[in-house]
């Protein structure tokens, strides 16, 4: 029922194109360190950017453990679900990297998001994931389940967050700029959006 693709492209890019939701997963490399699962979401914050990379715009949130591990090791996973029409699971194991505000790169790759305002969301980096290898599966267990819209929850709480505000914000987090497990998180203090 699986099948390896070699590349992002055709009904494969189609179907992670039109997803509201995806997740990532990462790990550290202790043995005994959190493993990290987080939802990812708001219309216009992923791109395909070509058959083997992608990216996604990191926002601001409760720590950054996703970050950190992407600094220590590279290694993650993302996956998408059908929750409507045909079932099918895509997941793309590959290496990432967070580009920071103040790496030559990150005003490029936000040249990838134009239907997006990232700025009303606390961005702190973009996230760019090379594929190493590519796998959809049945998907036969997952439900149905409708998407209704966006939340705006989420960019009505820092689109008030100037560059000053949005990094006090992250230093008075206790697991932003350190990771759950000790790793470099976010460097802080936030570069300035030069945007």
């Amino acid at each position: 029922m699986g099948k390896t693709y070699e590349r992002i492209d055709g009904r494969l890019r189609t179907f992670i194109e039109e997803q509201p939701v995806f997740f990532t997963a990462t790990a550290p490399l202790s043995a005994d360190g959190t493993v990290n699962l987080s939802p990812k979401g708001l219309k216009g914050s992923f791109a395909v950017l070509d058959d083997l990379t992608v990216a996604y715009l990191d926002f601001a949130g409760s720590n950054a453990e996703t970050v950190a591990h992407l600094r220590e090791n590279g290694r993650i996973t993302l996956m998408w679900c059908a929750f409507q029409g045909p079932p099918n699971i895509v997941r793309v194991h590959g290496r990432g990297e967070p580009v920071f505000r103040d790496d030559p790169r990150f005003k490029e790759l936000l040249a990838h998001f134009p239907d997006i305002d990232p700025w009303t969301h606390g961005l702190r980096a973009v996230v760019v994931v090379r594929a190493e290898l590519i796998r959809d599966t049945c998907g036969y267990a997952v439900p149905y389940m409708a998407y209704e819209g966006e939340r705006d929850l989420h960019e009505r709480r820092f689109a008030r967050e100037d560059d000053a505000s949005l990094d006090a914000y992250f230093t008075k987090k206790e697991h932003v700029a350190t990771s759950l497990d000790g790793l470099p998180g976010l460097p802080l203090p936030l570069p300035p959006s030069s945007m």
